[in-house]
């Protein structure tokens, strides 16, 4: 038995159709019958029953089909392995994080430890901050970066940044003409939030603040990204509160105003299971650049 036997396998058990899965293979049908049955000839068994009607695995096959899955997989691992060894790759890091950190400093701080540990592979997943939390847990990704400080007891975690809020206008908006903010200018005006769902410490905080500003908004669309909230406002579609960081989005068509001291800012969290970092690697990102 060998691998190709293996991959000509699942490819036809996913297929069930000789020319199908002969094109997928990029190799024709005389060949793939062949290999089917030096692997079936060689396991003692028969995997597919063939009728005029089609092609469908035997039970051994549907058997041997996760086995055969597994040990794929397990070559595809130590196949990358080996080439990052080779490399100089000698660790990696699965990294987490909201989308908003690409305006706070995460490219520059990763590519300041990429310079000083180029033998250790960088992985970046955007994703909200309840899946980071949940995929910390589950031993998913190694380290996150969360809007919210509800964390559990088995995770290490450290402020990253404290930002205010600022407000979020479309161009030519009758309050961007005065200074300040009246929340009587903002009356009636639809608000645009970041989801409860994607965050729900986020969104209460950002409702708090706006009571506290005196503006009663009229919440009309929940999106799951920052940069589809300032997308939104500038589109007319209403006026946000978002974190100072989105000045650096490059969005255009829309203005940001500074809010009165508030004591509701805008906190991001770094997050970490309890396993060996890289060295250097918490340093680089808790250091300003």
């Amino acid at each position: 038995m060998e691998l190709r036997h293996l991959r000509y396998f699942v490819v036809l058990a996913d297929e069930l159709h000789f020319g199908r899965a002969a094109k997928r293979l990029n190799i024709s049908q005389p060949p793939l019958t062949v290999n089917i049955k030096q692997l079936e000839a060689s396991l003692g068994v028969m995997l597919f029953e063939r009728s005029s009607r089609g092609v469908k695995l035997t039970p051994a096959g549907e058997a041997f089909r996760k086995s055969a899955l597994q040990v794929l997989a397990q070559v595809s691992v130590a196949s990358s392995q080996a080439r990052e060894v080779a490399a100089g790759v000698t660790s990696r890091v699965r990294i987490g994080f909201v989308g908003s950190m690409l305006f706070r400093g995460l490219p520059e701080r990763l590519a300041r430890f990429q310079r000083l540990s180029p033998q250790v592979q960088v992985e970046l997943t955007e994703i909200n901050s309840a899946q980071q939390l949940d995929a910390l847990l589950k031993g998913a990704i190694d380290l996150g970066f969360v809007h919210t400080d509800r964390i559990a007891g088995e995770l290490h975690h450290a402020l990253y940044m404290s930002e205010p809020f600022v407000l979020c206008l479309p161009e030519g908006h009758k309050a961007n003409a005065v200074e300040g903010i009246s929340p009587d200018l903002l009356k009636g005006m639809p608000f645009v939030l970041f989801s409860r769902g994607a965050s729900p410490d986020y969104y209460e905080r950002v409702i708090t603040l706006c009571a506290s500003l005196g503006w009663n908004p009229l919440v009309r669309h929940e999106v799951r990204h920052w940069l589809s909230v300032v997308a939104l406002v500038r589109q007319g579609m209403g006026a946000a509160l978002v974190p100072r960081a989105l000045i650096d989005s490059g969005v255009t068509g829309v203005v940001f105003k500074a809010l009165p001291d508030a004591p509701i800012r805008s906190d991001v969290y770094m997050v970490w299971r309890d396993k060996e970092l890289p060295e250097g690697l918490l340093e680089c990102l808790l250091v300003q650049v």
